[in-house]
């Protein structure tokens, strides 16, 4: 007689529970996310093995608060398997009373979907470097976030009071940004001249065309305003604020960077991912971080309908058709459609593709898509075969 385990995760303690083959529960309780409690309940799973024969494990989670109890489990030689969050409220709610939802009853339900399924993903222990790039990767995620919001502010003050300067400058440049952190008024723009702008910047590292280029325009847009807006002096003093921020940001952003880049260049994967056109290092690093192994996946299909880009099929009597995929992995889809963009201005292979489907009739956003599907397969060849993309005639893309 066989038996399974399930784990609901949660930040403070888990939910253990374990079935036989006649899904009839065998353990149900509380698991305090610690190395002690943890411990308790291994040594319980081994008893329990030693009863049933192996023992496979469902999480709802993988990662971040599982990390420890993940860590355990597989140090003991457990097979650990992921039962998706969607996965688990849906075969719920297929039982009684199935909206009543508590953490005893999703254990019970991840034990019985191991018990049942055999397509589940095998958790495995990730290496250092593959953890520290998914970090760095988090991060910078929400370093570029932080930076578009603080931007966005910036820009909606300055808008208030100099409309003018806002239409000449650039917030996600330096110069721009530099320029902010000092001159903001068009009264203390007339009053400091070109000359005297130009000079600024200059001496903060941006490059004297570019300098005397924003100061000119600078300027030409406080000459061309002599109204003061009432709240001025204080939104100006927000603005640089803003803008002192905006440089700490970028110089994290640009360390982050390095970061990021060094542990690709160091991947077995990364020189590969870099070959195909489109996929530069931070994208190349989303890939690896949110795939981990290409292992995972029976092929390139398989990679495309966690990506949400294979198609959908729906069929119900008669009706047959098929739509596009809502769920999927967005990180990763993300990952595909914006190197597919990048791609069609310098890969004549995939400009082709995109054409060819334009003439087809389908709209920009399609065509997109259509070629991002196409990468997946492209891509997946290349991990396969551990051989770098080699640029063929336009016809190696097409379907």
């Amino acid at each position: 007689m066989s038996a399974t385990a399930g784990f609901d995760i949660a930040k403070e303690f888990h939910w253990l529970a374990v079935v036989d083959d006649r899904a009839r529960l065998l353990l149900s309780h509380r698991v305090d996310n610690d190395s002690a409690a943890i411990a308790q309940a291994v040594a319980e799973l081994h008893a329990v093995e030693s009863e049933h024969g192996p023992l496979s494990i469902g999480l709802d989670v993988v990662g971040g608060i599982s990390g420890l109890l993940t860590a355990m489990l597989l140090a003991g030689d457990f097979t650990c398997v992921h039962v998706p969050g969607l996965a688990v409220n849906r075969a719920r709610r297929g039982t009684r009373g199935g909206e009543n939802k508590s953490d005893p009853r999703d254990a019970k339900v991840i034990a019985e979907q191991v018990l049942l399924r055999d397509d589940l993903r095998r958790i495995e222990l990730p290496d250092e470097a593959a953890v520290e790039l998914r970090l760095l990767v988090g991060h910078r995620t929400h370093l570029v976030r932080d930076i578009t919001a603080l931007i966005n502010r910036l820009r909606d003050l300055l808008t208030a009071i100099h409309p003018g300067l806002d239409r000449v400058v650039q917030p996600r440049t330096k110069a721009s940004v530099l320029l902010l952190s000092r001159y903001v008024t068009p009264a203390e723009i007339r009053q400091a001249g070109i000359a005297r702008i130009t000079g600024y910047l200059t001496r903060r590292g941006v490059t004297q065309p570019t300098a005397q280029a924003l100061a000119e325009a600078a300027v030409a847009s406080a000459r061309s305003q002599h109204t003061a807006v009432a709240g001025e002096r204080r939104t100006a003093r927000m603005i640089r604020e803003f803008a002192d921020e905006l440089l700490v940001l970028r110089t994290k952003l640009k360390a982050l960077e390095g970061e990021i880049e060094q542990l690709v260049a160091a991947h077995p994967d990364g020189a590969l991912i870099l070959s195909l056109p489109g996929m530069g290092v931070a994208l190349t690093a989303e890939f690896l971080a949110a795939v981990g192994s290409i292992r995972r996946f029976t092929g390139g299909d398989s990679l495309a309908a966690a990506c949400g880009l294979a198609p959908v099929l729906s069929q119900s009597g008669k009706i047959r058709y098929s739509r596009g995929a809502s769920g999927g992995d967005k990180a990763l889809k993300r990952v595909f459609y914006q190197s597919a963009f990048c791609a069609i201005k310098n890969d004549p292979a995939s400009r082709a593709y995109y054409d060819r489907k334009r003439t087809e009739g389908k709209r920009h956003h399609q065509a997109l898509i259509a070629l991002a599907r196409r990468r997946v397969n492209v891509l997946y060849a290349i991990l396969r075969d551990r051989q770098p993309y080699q640029a063929r005639p336009p016809l190696h893309l097409v379907a």
